[in-house]
């Protein structure tokens, strides 16, 4: 660059856009109408030439609507219809058509000479039908109802019985029959053919030859094998073991069984694995029912902690521990089922804070779980009493008392008389308590003794040869693995002819013509 170089003033700098667009020609029409607005918001900038505009759009587009209007007509298609009313209503006559869509005028053909009226109904060759054998209800009399004569009826259910006694045949098993032509009209019609499910292990079917009945016994093979189910408690040990596929009635039955031993509302915990084996019975037809329960298992950290199986002892079926202890009988029942908290004796009071005698038992248990009286008495107390707060007594005679406090609820009166096991009230914390239990004591002649000293009931006890039968039940029923009474098997071969289906007797009869 020069020295004598002079910088350029403003005036002179170069333009940016050249001098032929200084003189640019006015937009084009199609750009100004792109531009336009036709439908402005007549809410925004009201009294603006816009806002006109759009108001005079809208009039004229209201305007040309109604105006037009009038002049609008559908486009109407001349010609005559096929048929007329009358011409209609005959030929929908003779058309084979649902009800739904015109069947209903009614309308029939008049008959010709071809149409000769006939003496008597036809009587039909064979009639198939099936019973229901209903609760209380008498099998020759479900025969009766169905149309066989009644000492038909009566021949038949005295065969059946040689087979299986009447007495076994369950309420709502299905008897198929085919009921024969008969002679006159008059007489009712004889049995050509009849099949049952008997029982579970047995079909009977019935086929008339040579004018008698003659019955087949059909064997069913039966897999017996027990039901084993295990699960976690979880949250609900019903829900879990409906889940894994218990029926109610077990699970029910299993509750009943483990709540005599622990309390099921307090002492489950939801990592606990309850084990149940139930009475199953499985058929080669795929029929399957299950029976009552067997056995009532606890799993608690991999080991057993109840094992409950019901056993037959001098003529009585009860539910006896794997140790062989039975069914607590006779004497005092337990309060209630929760677990003993603090015994009798001396110790710290947990609210006052010194040392004095306790003078009862505290049974844990949740806010309102039953509390029994635990033998035959009468009520002499019922009402608050002082720390125990809510709190009943009763009198058992021979200078015998029992105490009960906290309670939540009281359901006795004072004078009251009532029977061991008898709801007395409900658990709470009233008085001088730290949280729901139940304070229980008992008294001889007046005094506090050591309720635990006291024989509640009496145990059954398996001995001998009868308690080594008892355990190798209880390892035969664990032995088996959950689910297996479930797994497939192969159908067993029967021994022995088998009628075919009362179909196919049925149809054997209609094509000899009979």
């Amino acid at each position: 660059m020069s020295g004598n170089a002079a910088a350029l003033s403003m005036a002179q700098a170069v333009p940016l856009r050249p001098a032929a667009f200084e003189s640019e020609p006015a937009l084009s029409w199609r750009d100004r109408l792109a531009g336009l607005d036709l439908v402005p918001d007549l809410g925004a900038n009201i009294g603006s030439a816009e806002w006109w505009r759009g108001l005079a759009t809208l009039t004229l587009l209201c305007g040309s609507a109604i105006a037009t209007f009038p002049g609008i007509k559908p486009l109407e298609i001349g010609g005559a219809p096929a048929l007329d009313a009358a011409d209609f209503n005959e030929a929908r006559a003779q058309m084979i058509v649902p009800l739904a869509l015109g069947a209903d005028t009614g309308r029939h053909m008049a008959a010709t000479d071809a149409v000769r009226p006939l003496t008597q109904t036809p009587e039909r060759p064979q009639i198939e039908l099936a019973a229901t054998l209903g609760r209380g209800d008498s099998f020759a009399r479900l025969l009766e109802r169905s149309g066989v004569g009644g000492a038909e009826a009566q021949a038949i259910a005295q065969q059946v019985s040689g087979a299986v006694p009447l007495s076994d045949i369950a309420p709502g098993t299905r008897i198929d029959l085919i009921l024969g032509r008969r002679a006159a009209r008059t007489m009712p019609r004889p049995v050509e053919a009849l099949a049952m499910r008997a029982r579970f292990d047995l079909r009977i079917e019935m086929e008339r030859i040579d004018g008698r009945m003659v019955m087949r016994r059909i064997p069913i093979a039966v897999d017996a094998t027990p039901l084993r189910i295990r699960g976690r408690v979880g949250d609900s040990l019903y829900r879990s073991a409906r889940a894994a596929g218990a029926p109610p009635e077990a699970i029910q039955a299993y509750l009943r069984v483990i709540g005599k031993q622990i309390s099921v509302g307090s002492d489950l915990r939801a990592s606990d694995e309850y084990d149940i084996i139930v009475d199953h019975r499985r058929a080669e037809t795929g029929e399957s029912e299950t029976g009552r329960l067997l056995y009532a298992g606890l799993i608690r950290g991999g080991k057993p902690k109840l094992s409950m199986l019901e056993w037959t002892k001098d003529g009585r079926s009860q539910w006896f521990e794997a140790s062989g202890v039975g069914e607590r009988r006779g004497g005092m029942v337990r309060p209630t089922n929760g677990r003993v908290t603090s015994t009798f004796g001396v110790r710290r009071h947990p609210i006052l804070g010194y040392r004095r005698m306790h003078s009862g038992v505290d049974f844990g248990g949740g806010y309102g779980a039953p509390i029994h009286a635990v033998s035959d008495g009468v009520v002499t107390v019922a009402g608050r009493t002082g720390g125990f707060g809510n709190y009943v007594k009763l009198n058992h005679g021979g200078g015998t008392g029992t105490g009960y406090g906290h309670m939540s609820r009281i359901a006795v009166r004072a004078g009251q008389r009532v029977t061991r096991g008898q709801v007395i009230g409900y658990i709470g914390s009233t008085g001088l308590s730290t949280g729901p239990h139940l304070h229980f004591e008992v008294y001889r002649n007046g005094h506090a003794v050591n309720p635990m000293s006291v024989s509640f009931v009496t145990k059954a006890q398996l001995e001998g040869q009868e308690l080594a039968a008892f355990r190798a039940r209880i390892r035969t029923l664990t032995a088996i693995a959950p689910g297996a009474a479930l797994a497939p098997v192969a159908p067993k071969q029967i021994e022995g002819p088998k009628l075919g289906s009362l179909a196919d007797v049925a149809s054997k009869r209609a094509g000899d013509g009979l």
